[in-house]
């Protein structure tokens, strides 16, 4: 016990490491942590960490992609709705195919349904990857809507696929109907699940008022919607999907604004440790898959490593191909840039999920027949992450920059971003007026927070100036003459009068004339009041 829990502490610890590290020197983390995990594969004496995919599959990935969903935008979602499903589904099954079709021609013996197997694993864009990457890049809303809708169907669309592979390589035969039945039946069982799981969990969410008790519900939500669906026969990934998607949406009039303070932040730090710890896990396993391919020629594992890359990228390319431009073009709809396609094209990145399924493939047939080539599909899978993580994960950002158009995106989203705030200051500056109609006795109160609300109108409307091609309107902006705008003195003074309660504060304490639990409260609403002066 102490040895596993030592183990675990010390990837946690090398974990943050790595991504403080990768934070300051501009590689993306999960690129980081996967290079960390395979150099650290080969120090003498390290110990064995070997992926549970059990573990992967039906706690952790039901976690993380209830996270993802949870912060992804319902209506974006439903714009793109067309475009995801052909990504999720689609290409998928498109990709599954493919190189089924290449690994059996460039394997001799390994047959169609195990090949079918190393395409269903690799087939999906992995979730955490792409978030985890596209978070750190200035990228196209429709990309962003697209990586994301496509990364939390997709998952559920392969390893689908991978059941019908594994039974056809078990019984020897293959029904396409029956496939087909199984994935309507897993998806619209997914669907269902996971609204009532949604409408159950809103309901308890509603009736919380106790952050902690709100973080309590948050965590199990996953599995309330997961376990169900995968007792009826159904994608309890989807449910998980679903179920976020939907309290995603409605959080704002649910959950009370204090709960939802302290359930993204944990939230966030369970999917930042999560995700972390994955990618590293990922990386120490080389030692291991390196080893179990050690008899097979090497001519056939190089040849099959690259062509099944290779035909990843291709049957990716062409599909976004086709559908975002040839065909929108013959049905003269309009189509999505060539600045979108190309960045979607290059975001197919794999990553745990791949491993955990590959992983979770049976080593030994139910009649005692040993999986065929069970250690070079693993390998194979293994290689497909490597190079999609590192060929895309490191050059998706130097993309980004250089293609055209990127600049007047981001300006365009600062630029609404902006109006919005101003907006809702207004719209905090006409009720306050009401207000004081209404109650003419409370002039006092209604002026210090009229204060406030101009401190944000006017840092939105300075922000607004800034990225505006267009000159501001006169009045909006208290023009700085030093060269400081007025929105980073006040952040800057606003930072100075913080510290100084604070150092007040931790006296008073240090002193013993103000009790612990004061001086927490104390600090917590001064720390409140700093997140969102920065924000």
């Amino acid at each position: 016990m102490i040895a596993l829990v030592t183990g675990v502490v010390g990837l946690v610890i090398i974990t943050a490491v790595v991504r403080a590290g990768a934070r300051r020197g501009g590689v993306p983390e999960p690129v980081a942590l996967l290079v960390v995990g395979v150099g650290l594969s080969w120090v003498p004496g390290m110990p064995d960490f070997h992926i549970d995919p059990e573990l992967v599959l039906v706690v952790v990935l039901p976690v993380l992609l209830y996270g993802a969903a949870f912060a992804a935008s319902l209506p974006t979602f439903r714009v793109h709705v067309r475009s995801i499903l052909l990504l999720s589904v689609g290409l998928t099954v498109a990709s599954a195919l493919a190189v089924g079709a290449v690994a059996s021609a460039l394997v001799p013996g390994l047959g169609i349904a195990a090949a079918c197997v190393l395409g269903a694993v690799v087939a999906p864009p992995d979730a955490v990857a792409a978030t985890a990457i596209a978070r750190n890049i200035r990228l196209p809303r429709r990309v962003v809507a697209l990586l994301e809708g496509e990364s939390l169907f997709n998952d559920a669309a392969a390893l689908t696929a991978l059941t019908v592979a594994v039974g056809a390589v078990e019984t020897g035969t293959v029904s396409f109907s029956a496939a087909a039945g199984q994935f309507l039946l897993a998806g619209a069982g997914g669907v269902a699940v996971g609204g009532v799981a949604g409408l159950v969990v809103g309901a308890v969410r509603a009736r919380v008022t106790h952050p902690y008790t709100d973080v309590v519900v948050y965590l199990v939500a996953p599995l309330v919607a997961f376990l169900p669906a995968e007792e009826l026969g159904a994608s309890g990934l989807v449910a998980v999907v679903v179920a976020g998607l939907y309290l995603g949406h409605r959080a704002t009039t649910i959950i009370e604004p204090g709960a939802r303070v302290v359930t993204g932040a944990v939230g966030t730090a369970v999917s930042w440790l999560l995700e972390g710890v994955l990618f590293l896990l990922v990386g120490l396993q080389l030692r291991d898959v390196v080893a179990g391919i050690a008899g097979t020629p090497v001519e056939i594992v190089a040849g099959v490593s690259a062509a099944v890359v290779v035909t990843l990228a291709v049957v990716r390319a062409g599909w976004l191909l086709v559908a975002e431009q040839v065909l929108p073009g013959l049905i003269r709809r309009r189509h999505a840039s060539w600045k979108e396609t190309t960045l979607t094209a290059w975001s197919g990145m794999r990553g745990t999920v791949s491993l955990a399924a590959v992983l979770s493939v049976p080593t030994v047939l139910p009649d005692g027949r040993g999986f065929p080539d069970h250690d070079l599909l693993v390998f194979v899978t293994f290689v497909v992450i490597l190079a999609t993580l590192l060929g895309h994960g490191l050059t998706l950002p130097a993309l980004a920059r250089h293609l055209p158009g990127m600049r007047g995106e981001a300006v365009e989203e600062a630029q609404e971003e902006a109006r919005a705030r101003r907006l809702a200051a207004d719209a905090a500056l006409e009720c306050l007026g009401r207000l004081e109609r209404e109650e003419p006795g409370r002039r006092a109160v209604v002026e210090q927070l009229r204060r406030r609300v101009d401190n944000r109108r006017n840092s939105a409307a300075e922000r607004l100036a800034e990225v505006s091609v267009e000159e501001p309107a006169p009045g909006d902006v208290d023009a700085a003459q030093d060269g400081e705008s007025t929105r980073h003195t006040y952040r800057r003074y606003g930072q100075a009068v913080l510290a100084a309660e604070r150092s007040r504060l931790l006296a008073l304490r240090n002193a013993g004339t103000l009790g612990e639990d004061a001086f927490v409260r104390i600090q917590h609403q001064l720390d409140l009041e700093q997140a969102a002066l920065l924000a």
